[in-house]
């Protein structure tokens, strides 16, 4: 599969870091004087980051991207120093990614003996490594970096009112479409629930019958730019995350249905097939129609 990636020209760049607080993944950091790809994880391919390099260091490339494969990106960094190796650890951490980072902990433990700095001092720093403040968005803007809140659900009271409260079913952040990364870890093998903004607040019941047991994404079709880069993410859902079914629901106003549009379009071209479903909501919140397509 194709994807677009930015490329850091390092003779051109200066380390001004003007590059970096416009990555809204937080995948680009200053590292030994230059701007360096923290983690392909992390980059989103939108090129944020691109106009904002006064030296013109920074650069799309669209080229064949394979699954994200930790243990090669770690091989790659070692000869680049331990700096970028603490900061790309610390980066998986911040994000929770849990399995890659145990992975490229693993692979540095198993080549220890080769590596040319202190693996321990090294583990310590990520160990300590704090995210970074909402003020600054430094490591990356909060509002983007993945937070699975699996954890935090009790379904036995999610549906239900508990202390005069209903529960909310969310189990992942971040829910829109231009901010998710299709490649967290939370979204392997899930049932994908991909509604349109509205429909959460037109359906009161959308936490208690709808959300439950799916990750969610939301998008607007109207509204929204760069509705292409929504297209490739479903298509990395479905073929690198392995996502079990997409639900998709959408408002009764023709508009809306650009996003059943969006689906369609990435499940006809993915290499591997998951099941469809389309739920059509009325502006009162009623199921108006259901099927599988």
């Amino acid at each position: 599969m194709k994807r677009d990636i930015i490329h850091i020209d390092e003779n051109l760049c200066d380390g001004c870091g003007d590059c970096v607080p416009n990555c809204h993944e937080g995948a680009l950091q200053i590292i030994d004087g230059k701007a360096r790809l923290v983690s392909d994880l992390m980059c989103d391919g939108l090129g944020a980051c691109v106009g904002h390099c006064p030296q013109g260091a920074i650069t799309m490339e669209n080229r064949e991207a394979e699954p994200y494969d930790e243990i090669a990106v770690i091989k790659e960094m070692i000869p680049k120093g331990r700096n970028l190796i603490v900061a790309h650890l610390s980066h998986l951490k911040e994000h929770g990614e849990t399995d890659f980072l145990q992975q490229g902990v693993g692979y540095l433990e198993s080549v220890r003996s080769e590596l040319p700095f202190d693996l321990d001092d090294a583990k310590r720093e990520v160990h300590h490594s704090q995210q970074a403040e909402v003020a600054g968005c430094g490591g990356g803007c909060p509002s983007s970096i993945p937070v699975d809140l699996a954890d935090r659900i009790n379904p036995a009271k999610t549906a239900s009112e508990v202390n005069g409260k209903v529960g909310s079913a969310l189990t992942q952040w971040p829910v829109q479409m231009h901010l998710i990364n299709p490649e967290a870890g939370y979204f392997q093998g899930a049932d994908l629930l991909f509604a349109a903004d509205c429909v959460a607040f037109s359906k009161g019941d959308f936490h208690q019958n709808d959300l439950p047991g799916k990750k969610l994404v939301i998008a607007c079709p109207k509204l929204d730019s760069g509705l292409e880069s929504y297209v490739e993410k479903v298509k990395v859902l479905i073929e690198n995350a392995k996502i079990n079914t997409i639900t998709v629901m959408v408002m009764e106003v023709p508009c809306c249905s650009g996003l059943l549009k969006i689906v369609k379009t990435a499940a006809d071209s993915a290499s591997r097939k998951v099941p469809v479903k389309a739920q059509l909501i009325s502006i009162k919140g009623e199921v108006l129609n259901e099927e599988w397509i």
